[in-house]
């Protein structure tokens, strides 16, 4: 029998720890927190995949709580969002983008079902601010100061909150069930709220900003554009903020049979389909191709369903009057955008020119702020009252977002702007006061890339279907079109986030490591630099991209 090997000379201790393999590398296996790219394009700067994480883990409350710390609004943005998150999202490289939008949806009624409420800091910031409008923006702020402890008082011009939301979305997309209770959640935070509040003249709205320490305005965008070549003193022609007003308040405007609706954003789908449910006969015609209307592509298919007739790339050129009603003369274009959102140029088409008959025409196309009741002391750029990057305007402690200073024209976006205006305001009040401003932005990691996720994970899976009413239950009656996901289908979309940039703790950097370089810590993970010899095994099998090479200069 042959007498065992002997321990080589060099293993002291009998193990392999003495050997400092970690003097072989060029670089170095780090774990890193990273942004995933749906984090990066959402309005809100929402932390979407550790709310995911906290649903899949059927965390809900966790879930809603990390949604608020950007938006007050879950279950309203979850049913209405323009979703650029999921244009966005690594896993449409993949299969199909998550549908970041349904889970948001799922999580927010979660609350609202479970009666969950907003908490105010203690003790209370020092301050009291105004704030000039109750629609997305204007809420969105109020939420954000008063969960920071400052006193907030909100003025509305209408009857009721809301703005946009609830005066120019139709039911059908938002119910109103759903938008009463969140706004009503902010509410009972303690905001003081004055609606019917019109400010009619500079000297009222000097006065009020005399008031306060700080005035945040969020007026939004009320002054309808108008074609040139239409006679708006006629009773056949109608602004769609006008027509679905009447419309969402149940006093429908008396149009006549056959409508055409003028316009390709959301706001001419929503006047378009509100004109269905009376019953009116709809054609909608829309300057851009299909593809390029700025209304979500699933608005325009369930339009279609609908019955509605689209005519796109195409344009009013004037109208003349029948005893059988109204002939629009029409032809097509070659609509191409700017550079900007609402620059666009248009190439007529030479022999194109074709006629709508219809009884009235309803016009949608975009909005602009009226600036006139703030006076001297504003400076505004293209119709557009001007900010600096922390939305303060040029008259000292006034601070405006929203549609009044942006033509990104999407609740989400104006509740984005209202989150990081109320974050200027108690940065600006805690200056005054001879504190420090709050938390400056450090550098970020890049955007996590669908390369550096390890897709053998991740098996393959379908994207939850959207539930949609059937087409004549839709127009019968006043109920939302699009039907939410159920546990077991948030549950399953939710298993298929990617967790790009954030770390879920599957070891697979313990597990996989030759040297046995990596240690699990409370916490997460750290790597042993004296044995990490940089071969990036690591970082090749993490299923989350939360880990990188760095090169080590030595």
């Amino acid at each position: 029998m042959n007498a065992p090997m002997p321990i080589p000379t060099t293993w002291t201790t009998g193990s392999t720890s003495a050997i400092k393999t970690g003097t072989w590398r060029a670089s170095l296996a780090t774990h890193i927190k990273a942004p995933a790219p749906c984090h990066g394009a959402c309005p809100v700067d929402g932390d979407i995949a550790e709310w995911i994480g906290l649903a899949r883990a059927r965390d809900f409350k966790g879930a809603w709580q990390v949604l608020a710390r950007h938006n007050p609004f879950p279950s309203i943005a979850g049913r209405i969002c323009h979703h650029p998150c999921e244009t966005a999202c690594n896993r449409g490289g993949y299969d199909e983008a998550l549908s970041i939008c349904k889970l948001e949806r799922f999580v927010g009624d979660q609350a609202l079902e479970q009666g969950w409420r907003f908490e105010v800091a203690t003790p209370p910031g020092a301050g009291h601010i105004g704030i000039v409008g109750g629609g997305p923006s204007g809420l969105s702020a109020a939420f954000q100061l008063r969960r920071m402890g400052y006193e907030v008082t909100l003025y509305e011009a209408q009857a009721e909150l809301g703005g946009l939301m609830r005066y120019g979305i139709p039911a059908y997309r938002l119910s109103r069930d759903v938008l009463e209770a969140e706004i009503a959640r902010i509410v009972a935070m303690g905001v003081t709220v004055h609606c019917g509040h019109r400010i009619g003249s500079t000297e009222e709205f000097t006065a009020l900003a005399a008031q306060h320490d700080a005035l945040y305005l969020a007026l939004g965008a009320a002054r309808n554009k108008r074609l040139p070549a239409l006679d708006y003193t006629q009773p056949w022609v109608c602004d769609g903020a006008a027509f679905l007003a009447a419309a969402n308040a149940g006093k429908p405007l008396a149009l006549g049979r056959r409508l055409l609706v003028i316009g390709g954003g959301s706001a001419a789908l929503d006047a378009a389909r509100s004109a269905r449910r009376l019953g009116r006969e709809v054609t909608l015609l829309a300057l851009e191709q299909r593809a390029q209307m700025p209304a979500q592509a699933e608005e325009v298919e369930e339009a279609l369903e609908e019955g509605i007739t689209l005519v796109d790339g195409a344009r009013l050129d004037a109208v003349s009057g029948a005893a059988s009603g109204l002939s629009v003369s029409c032809s097509k274009v070659l609509f191409v955008p700017g550079a900007q959102r609402g620059q666009f140029s248009l190439n007529p088409v030479d022999g194109s020119g074709f006629a709508i008959a219809c009884d009235a025409i309803v016009t949608s196309i975009g909005q602009d702020p009226d600036l006139s009741l703030l006076g001297e002391g504003f400076v505004a750029v293209g119709g557009l009252l001007k900010t600096d990057a922390q939305f303060a305007t040029s008259h000292a402690g006034v601070y405006a977002g929203g549609d009044m200073t942006s033509m990104a024209r999407f609740v989400t976006e104006a509740v984005g702007m209202g989150q990081r205006a109320a974050q200027a305001i108690a940065d600006e009040l805690r200056l005054r006061q001879g504190g420090a401003a709050g938390a400056q932005p450090t550098e970020r990691e890049p955007l996590v890339p669908l390369a550096a996720i390890s897709t053998f994970y991740h098996p393959t899976q379908a994207r939850a279907a959207t539930g949609l009413l059937d087409v004549q239950e839709r127009l019968s009656r006043e109920v939302e079109v699009q039907l939410g996901l159920d546990i077991e289908q948030a549950l399953s979309e939710s298993e298929r986030c990617f967790s790009c940039g954030t770390c879920i703790f599957c070891d697979n950097c313990v597990v996989y490591c030759p040297d046995m370089a990596v240690k699990r810590v409370e916490g997460g993970y750290t790597v042993l630099l004296d044995y990490c010899k940089g071969c990036g095994l690591c970082v090749k099998e993490c299923p989350t991209g939360s880990m990188k090479m760095q090169e080590e200069l030595r």
